[in-house]
């Protein structure tokens, strides 16, 4: 009876194991964007990335070793990263081996021993090759792009993969170190606040750190040879940090003009911040600044979470228009990227507003200005076609409907409510109620509609989602 009662029990026991040995399932290897859908990965959530760079810029040889803190939101029996190009030297799961292949931009990772729903878990991934950017279906460039430097390193909407292992999730928020190796003479601008800064003898290595919640498109790491002034911001106890390229000019001029980047930012960037915590809320970061490079071959700027990327010397419009991201776009970030006029028709509308507070045209006089535009005219093609949320695909996510025509929404809204302490109160309520975490369209037509206790799916429609130039009076 006891021999029979032992092999019972250890049948019974065997059977159990069973089930729970099958309950480990590989994560998702994309995150299903409309437009994006192999970027992100599925099964965990990300808290931190400590990535660690060594860069030769000679060669354009970037070597990494990135750890990252995660945990599991299912039973994982493999999980993946996205990134692109590298020669992969060792993978680790909470300090053991792991396994590992790699197919496009998805590196999948098998851990030795499955991991438990809930768990937390450590990755690290040692990595190195040739640093390269990312075209995109507009055919700009993103991720690590090299200049004569150093790299110019932006990566909107997919460029995070090209230089960090990452979950290139816009619903994965994290915080993030940086640690970055350059040539000694060499600056490197991170987001966040500066750690330290190590002289190695014929290297220095930069630490930055980022401790409020970033997705991993807005992180940067631009290095290069660059004058810097760092202190005190317009806003009280947060440090500023501006860094700019002795080459930068205004593209097409032959001679650099440093200079006029200097006085760009030191009369524009603290009165921009100072009205946007005015009237949309407090900055929402730990520091600020600017990087301001020699990078003719990019031709776009970026509103990188704490120190936007201007390729050359920005303008007014273009540095209040970062700015504002940090608001619309930084701290409040896309749940799918064909929402993008909810990002470029905000920090538009604040290029806008700005110029009305200064002495400049209104933002009703931008509006007139765009609304006198016929549609049957080349201008009109590309003003009034798609409309600003009914993308027909990546490629048209930065033309330019979602900048104008979705800054014309808000100031057509706000003429409908003629009421400017109402409309400032949505947009307070919009970016107060939703910091640090993903927007859609839908939740703006929603919070409007609660703040304004009016019913406004009938503007929406004429504005965001039928193509053409409504009709005057139709919203």
């Amino acid at each position: 009876m006891l021999l029979r009662s032992l092999a019972a029990t250890a049948a019974i026991l065997a059977l159990s194991a069973t089930p729970a040995a099958a309950d480990f399932t590989p994560g998702a290897a994309g995150g299903g964007d409309p437009f994006y859908p192999q970027a992100g990965n599925g099964g965990y959530d990300v808290q931190h990335y400590s990535v660690k760079l060594d860069y030769e810029p000679q060669n354009e040889q970037l070597a990494g070793d990135v750890t990252i803190d995660a945990r599991a939101t299912q039973d994982l029996s493999s999980f993946n990263l996205d990134l692109r190009d590298y020669g992969i030297d060792a993978v680790t799961v909470n300090g053991s081996a792991a396994s590992f292949t790699r197919k496009g931009q998805e590196l999948t990772i098998t851990p030795a021993a499955g991991i438990r729903r809930n768990r937390g878990f450590t990755v690290r991934v040692v990595y190195d090759g040739h640093a390269n950017y990312v075209n995109d279906p507009d055919h700009s460039k993103d991720g690590w792009i090299p200049t004569d430097d150093g790299a110019f390193v932006v990566n909107e909407p997919q460029g995070a993969p090209t230089w960090f292992p990452a979950n290139d999730s816009l619903k994965d928020f994290a915080t993030f170190d940086f640690e970055v190796t350059v040539p000694a003479g060499r600056v490197v601008m991170g987001n966040g606040t500066l750690v330290s800064k190590t002289d190695n003898g014929a290297t220095t290595t930069w630490h930055w750190r980022e401790s409020k919640p970033m997705v991993p498109y807005l992180s940067t790491v631009t290095n290069g040879f660059f004058d810097t002034d760092f202190g005190d911001s317009a806003l009280a106890g947060i440090p500023e940090y501006n860094a700019f390229d002795p080459q930068t000019r205004r593209f097409g001029q032959k001679e650099p003009n440093p200079q006029l980047a200097w006085q760009r930012l030191n009369d524009t960037q603290g009165p921009a911040l100072e009205l946007f915590s005015e009237i949309y809320g407090p900055y929402p970061f730990e520091s600020v600044g600017a990087i301001v490079d020699w990078a003719p071959n990019v031709f776009y700027s970026l509103e990188s979470q704490t120190k936007p990327n201007y390729w050359h010397v920005p303008t007014v419009d273009t540095i209040v228009h970062e700015l504002a991201h940090q608001w619309f776009g930084d701290a409040l970030v896309l749940e799918r990227w064909p929402d993008m006029w909810l990002n470029e028709g905000f920090a538009t509308w604040s290029e806008w507003i700005w110029g009305e507070r200064t002495g400049g045209p209104s933002a009703q006089d931008r509006f007139d200005e765009l609304y006198a535009i016929p549609e049957d005219s080349t201008a009109g093609q590309d003003l009034w076609f798609p409309a600003p949320n009914e993308l027909g695909g990546p490629a048209e996510l930065f033309h330019t409907p979602v900048y104008d025509r979705g800054a014309m929404t808000l100031q057509a809204l706000r003429e409908k409510l003629a009421n400017d302490d109402l409309f400032f109160l949505l947009l307070r309520t919009w970016y107060g109620e939703n910091k640090y975490s993903n927007v859609t369209t839908q939740d703006f037509i929603a919070t409007a509609e609660r703040v304004t206790g009016q019913q406004l799916d009938h503007f929406f429609d004429v504005w965001l989602f039928q193509e053409g130039r409504p009709e005057e009076g139709s919203w």
